[in-house]
């Protein structure tokens, strides 16, 4: 089947893009003795995921819990389940620990580290934990230097229904960054931070076999992992244009994209109309905090080349509006009622959630494969 068969929207991935994007990651983490423990939430497909952990010790992190319900089912054991786990999840979590699961949950307060052990302990099971860290002001985790470190330290290891795991942070603030320098400064201040919340620990008499880092950016540019036992990424096998205005891959990296088909024009505005809206591409907005706005996606033509200077300047439900970046006449004779075009996305998480398949290519327009991937809690 080839690509022009395909009815749209429909979601595209490059193999020979994918596996060139995840051993890149593979040989720089293998260069600095650390283990990778590939995101698997941009990715949700077996099949993708499988080849993130080829060379690697096995173990998988996961933002839902349906992500480890569905990734142990393919025989995956050793989970880190990379969200402050919510007390009402404790149940799914033994549940799954039962089965055989090695899931780790995370948490950063006093009042989750109790809530924790005193589920562990009614249900006769421990669970192992990671003490989310803060090292840039992003998001959740206790700030390096806070009492309540031991004091959450102490709870889990103490309680017969937790046990302490170690230490973990995520550099979100990296995503943000202007240039490459300043992620070069956030990398190695999300491994000091973690790092030194080890040794903390250790200090105290605790124990802290895990020091968990991660974000794509960080993972990608970091100079040193001295200290760190595990990296955590995701969106590296994929990529998106979020990451390619950060300078962390090109545009010729993006692995995904949605094809979609040229419904109409509206030559008085310079548009061309397509049939992927937001369902398809989903509404991230990414890039217009970067200093290339991409608007909804960057457009390319069927073969995955950028295309004149396109972008999807505005979406409904089912309808993406295309437009030139700088507001300048289309020729829509160019673009006929038809035309297949392929718009790499802002957020390959968001826009690859939108579907139910990788339509698999290689580097050509032939389908050679079609990988199922799931949604949802």
């Amino acid at each position: 089947m080839l690509i022009s068969e395909l009815e749209t929207p429909a979601l595209i991935l490059d193999r020979s893009r994918l596996d060139r994007n995840i051993a890149r990651m593979r040989e720089k983490l293998s260069r600095h003795g650390v283990a990778l423990r590939p995101h698997v939430k941009t990715a949700k497909s077996i099949e993708v995921v499988r080849r993130a952990l080829a060379g690697q010790p096995g173990g998988i992190t996961v933002s839902t819990l349906k992500e480890a319900e569905q990734f142990f089912v393919h025989g995956i054991t050793d989970i880190l389940y990379a969200v402050g786990v919510a007390p009402g999840k404790l149940d799914h979590v033994a549940a799954l620990r039962s089965k055989g699961a090695d899931v780790t949950v995370l948490l950063d307060s006093v009042d989750a580290a109790h809530a924790v052990a005193n589920r562990g302990r009614a249900l006769g099971v421990e669970f192992p934990a990671l003490i989310e860290i803060d090292s840039d002001g992003h998001r959740s985790g206790i700030r390096p230097g806070a009492a309540a470190l031991i004091e959450i330290g102490r709870i889990l290891e103490n309680a017969s229904g937790a046990r302490l795991r170690g230490v973990m942070t995520h550099a979100g603030g990296s995503y943000s960054c202007a240039s490459i320098d300043a992620i070069h400064a956030i990398a190695e201040q999300e491994r000091a931070a973690v790092v030194d919340c080890a040794a903390a620990l250790r200090d105290a008499g605790l124990p802290c076999p895990v020091v968990s880092v991660g974000s794509t950016p960080t993972a990608t540019f970091g100079e040193s992992f001295t200290g760190v036992t595990e990296v955590r990424a995701g969106v590296y096998m994929l990529f998106d244009l979020v990451m390619a205005g950060l300078g962390v891959c090109a545009v010729e990296d993006i692995a995904v994209s949605v094809l979609a088909t040229v419904i109409g024009h509206q030559p008085d505005k310079g548009w061309i109309i397509t049939d992927a809206g937001w369902m398809a591409l989903s509404r991230d907005r990414g890039t217009a905090r970067q200093t290339l706005d991409q608007g909804y996606g960057l457009v390319c033509d069927a073969e995955g080349r950028p295309a004149d200077d396109l972008i999807v300047r505005d979406t409904s439900q089912e309808h993406g509006i295309i437009a030139d970046r700088q507001g300048r006449v289309l020729h829509a004779p160019r673009y006929p009622v038809g035309t297949q075009l392929r718009i790499l996305p802002n957020h390959a998480c968001a826009t690859a959630a939108q579907h139910a398949a990788y339509h698999v290519v290689n580097g050509n327009a032939a389908i050679e494969a079609v990988w199922p991937r799931f949604g949802g809690w």
